[in-house]
């Protein structure tokens, strides 16, 4: 049996990086509200290591099975993360916190299950994508039912509220659409669907609403809707370019709301200053690069699309945090990839680098022999069907001679 192929060690390395910084910024960031709240400045840290400890394991997992077999899981997957995203929207079931209800808690430990249905997202879309030679260039066979996979989705993370997340699985959505050979008209009719119904949403719910506000001009909101922009942008500017320093920062002490989870980015710039944040930004750069290598090279069509998905779901994120302390997106509630503090998203994060990992080691000639044989029997199957008025019964009983016969 020929072996797969070597990782691709420079993602690991990048995600490493990533991680690694990750857990140095959150420490900074969170020393002081942690020796507020709880007497030790290492309490996050502390909490920060053990999910790096239980996504590095999931990696591994990822990277150790054969990325194959999640085809077939593709709708249970997809399934069980409709059904949790359901099930925390029930009272009394999901926790409520900030008006929200994204998370199911089990004593100090909570997850959000939205963060596991964008990746469940992904895989039930590759395999749609992987399922049709021609892709998404067909709206009736595949583009009609991934806007309806990608809607249920996106109308119940929603309703939790959570129009960020909602918003980057419409995004990675029309990424994998568009890689899988959508027609643009398509595009730019679910385009010209959803940007209204998204709009729609943001001026019912007033806090939105009030959020978009800010966006368009901060400085008319300084002590209310704009106040996070301006702070952050504050923390920005006072970094220059090299920055105050590593555990210098002034706007950790009470100033920068949500300083080491959302606007992580923020305290990069002002204690590394803008070498701190290029270098950030060049790291999602080359990760999204040997994203799209692993895909390019994958040895089938639901390797390419799973690559292509991760990849931008990731990178993506990545832009959108970015936007929103830089005030070039609306405020969201949407963590960095890898650096920002939060068990949900970095170990689902690990968990999608390692399902990378095992694309870029591709799979055993075995393996790839075992499926094209069993691919080749099954259109065989479906070729006699179609044939034959879509029965399953043998020829020998549905052609016109026997027919005529049992007349």
């Amino acid at each position: 049996m020929t072996p797969r192929r070597a990782v691709d060690r420079p993602l690991l390395a990048t995600a490493g990086a990533l991680t690694a910084f990750g857990a140095i910024m959150v420490f900074s960031a969170s020393s002081v509200t942690a020796f507020t709240r709880y007497g030790d400045p290492t309490h996050y840290l502390k909490r920060e290591l053990v999910w790096v400890a239980i996504g590095g394991l999931l990696l591994w997992l990822g990277a150790s099975i054969d990325y194959a077999k999640l085809r077939k899981l593709a709708p249970v997957l997809y399934g069980l993360a409709v059904c949790l995203l359901v099930a925390v929207l029930v009272p009394h079931f999901g926790a409520k916190e900030g008006g929200a209800r994204r998370w199911f808690e089990f004593g100090s430990v909570s997850f959000e299950p939205s963060e596991f249905a964008k990746l469940a997202l992904v895989i039930f879309l590759a395999k749609m994508l992987a399922d049709h030679p021609d892709g998404a260039k067909s709206f009736k066979r595949v583009g009609f039912y991934a806007i309806l996979a990608v809607g249920l989705c996106f109308a119940l993370v929603v309703l939790e509220p959570d129009l960020g997340t909602a918003a980057l699985m419409a995004m990675t959505a029309g990424v994998l659409l568009f890689v899988g050979g959508a027609p643009l008209t398509h595009l730019f009719i679910e385009a010209a669907v959803a940007i209204p119904a998204l709009a729609a949403i943001v001026h019912a719910k007033h806090y939105s609403y009030e959020r978009f506000l800010a966006f368009l001009n901060p400085w008319a909101y300084p002590t209310t809707y704009g106040y996070h922009i301006l702070q952050s942008l504050g923390a920005l500017g006072s970094g220059g370019i090299l920055g105050l320093g590593l555990g210098e920062s002034r706007q950790k002490f009470g100033y920068l709301p949500e300083q080491f989870t959302d606007f992580i980015y923020a305290i990069i710039g002002e204690e590394l200053g803008l070498i701190g944040t290029v270098t950030v930004i060049a790291l999602f750069v080359f990760f999204a690069y040997r994203g799209w290598r692993i895909a390019v090279r994958s040895h089938d069509r639901f390797g390419f699309f799973l690559a292509i998905g991760i990849t931008a779901a990731i990178v993506l994120q990545a832009l959108v945090n970015i936007g929103v302390v830089t005030s070039t997106w609306p405020v969201t509630g949407v963590p960095l990839p890898f650096v920002s503090y939060g068990g949900s998203s970095l170990i689902v994060t690990l968990f999608g680098v390692g399902l990378l990992t095992s694309v870029s080691r591709g799979r055993s000639r075995a393996a790839l022999t075992a499926d094209a044989r069993s691919e080749g029997m099954d259109r065989a199957h479906t070729a006699r069907r179609r044939r034959h008025g879509r029965s399953s019964l043998p020829r020998a009983v549905t052609s016109a001679s026997a027919l005529r016969r049992a007349r």
